[in-house]
């Protein structure tokens, strides 16, 4: 069965660092973009950066441009979102997606676009 499982979350303080980890098994990530998302309380899930499985293009907020980055190695099969200089504000809980749109990151911010999704990790980010 495929499946993605995130890991990585946790408390840090505002200012700190962390690295989640998106284990994808059942694919190859070779031939899927990669997507990073979250959903705050009682907010509406948004794309936080994705890449575009055609040519590597990154997509990322205003947001989290300069603070995070995400990658993956595909050799592990394993997708990173690194995450410095954390805020308050970043606390949600995370989920990576896959999609076989090679143009991932010019869909990041269609959230209904992405097809497989991981069960999410919580960051919470404490001020």
């Amino acid at each position: 069965e495929a499946q993605l499982v995130e890991s990585g979350g946790g408390l840090v303080q505002a200012g700190g660092s962390l690295r989640l980890s998106c284990a994808a098994s059942g694919f190859d990530l070779a031939d899927y973009s990669i997507g990073w998302f979250r959903q705050a309380p009682g907010k509406e899930r948004e794309g936080v950066s994705c890449i575009s499985s055609s040519d590597g293009t990154r997509y990322y907020t205003d947001s989290s441009m300069g603070r995070f980055f995400a990658s993956s190695d595909n050799a592990k099969n394993t997708v990173y979102l690194q995450m410095s200089n954390l805020r308050p504000e970043d606390t949600a809980v995370y989920f990576c997606a896959l999609d076989s749109s090679p143009w991932g990151a010019r869909i990041c911010d269609v959230v209904s676009q992405w097809n497989y999704w991981g069960q999410g990790t919580q960051v919470t980010v404490s001020s």
